[in-house]
């Protein structure tokens, strides 16, 4: 009888990978979702096990040691593998998946997700979010839909929307700022915001604020949410005027939960619709990239104009 594999838990290898790769054990537990001390004990728990450190704790991150950088490579190749494995089990139980962020799958995704279905009948649809930015290294999808620069290596992209972004309230605050209410006003009530994100991805108050050549105002009042549909939520209650992308805010103006408050600011950014620039497509994926190319080209057609104030 074979003798048995003496391996440490594969969570704590998943963490590990993680923390390696990204060289931080909170950006390791926010990838996971972990909290940074659960992390941190199971890689403590990794290190006496193999009875020698993996790290190099410093202040802003953590450092490979010569033992971990030869466990990652090992870790790294073994994880990959299983992917793959998992990811042809997967297509021979005819599913197609699709990578984007919380808030586009919410907003936009979601509503529209019975007639996706339709178009391919007996294909399961799955849908993952993340709150990261999109890799192609690691994600085993069919298609994704990510916010960004649509320059991801080795892959196809199309932009679905452009980011036009303008702040939105609730109507109590709406009459409180009035009808001619000028940018400066937003600044008497709290701003809602995502955290910040080096690089930056989207824009933020303070670019925003520059557009309307204002500069230099602090704001103490900010609430910062680690997901836009809790900005959204915020908002809604009332608790601050928070800053609206397009198409996720469209229904919440159409219906007047929200209104806008100030000019909108558009970019080269916004949504791309991406796919592996190696890989040939199913006859189900292209059927799915053109759908989500005209429903996004209806979305424009039909959007009610916003108006710069």
């Amino acid at each position: 009888m074979a003798d048995k594999l003496q391996l440490p838990p594969l969570q704590a290898l998943v963490v590990f990978e993680a923390a390696a790769r990204l060289g931080n054990f909170t950006a390791a537990g926010n990838e996971l979702g972990l909290s940074q001390p659960a992390v941190s004990q199971r890689i403590q728990a990794l290190e006496n096990r193999l009875n020698a450190p993996l790290f190099e704790r410093r202040h802003r991150g953590v450092q490979l040691t010569e033992a971990g950088h030869s466990l990652y490579l090992i870790v790294r190749s073994s994880l990959n593998d299983i992917s793959e494995q998992l990811e042809r089990t997967r297509r021979k139980r005819n599913v197609l998946r699709i990578d984007t962020d919380m808030g586009f799958a919410s907003y936009w995704l979601l509503p529209r997700m019975e007639r996706l279905q339709a178009l391919i009948p007996g294909v399961e649809v799955q849908v993952t979010t993340s709150p990261n930015d999109y890799n192609f290294r690691d994600s085993n999808a069919d298609l994704a839909i990510y916010f960004g620069q649509g320059n991801w290596p080795a892959t196809q992209t199309q932009r679905l929307f452009p980011e036009v972004v303008f702040p939105v309230c609730n109507q109590e605050i709406k009459q409180a700022l009035g009808q001619h209410n000028r940018a400066e006003a937003l600044l008497s009530h709290p701003l809602l915001k995502l955290p910040e994100t080096h690089p930056q991805r989207w824009i933020t108050w303070e670019d925003w604020f520059h557009q309307q050549q204002i500069y230099g105002q602090s704001h103490s009042a900010s609430r910062t949410f680690n997901a836009y549909s809790l900005v959204i939520q915020a908002a809604l209650e009332g608790q601050g005027i928070a800053l609206g992308w397009q198409p996720l805010i469209t229904p919440f103006i159409q219906n007047q939960q929200l209104v806008q408050c100030g000019p909108q600011v558009r970019t080269e950014r916004g949504y791309y619709l991406i796919s592996a620039s190696n890989k040939p497509a199913s006859v189900q994926q292209e059927k799915i990239k053109a759908w989500l190319l005209d429903e996004a080209w209806g979305f424009h057609e039909q959007a009610t104009p916003i108006s710069v104030i």
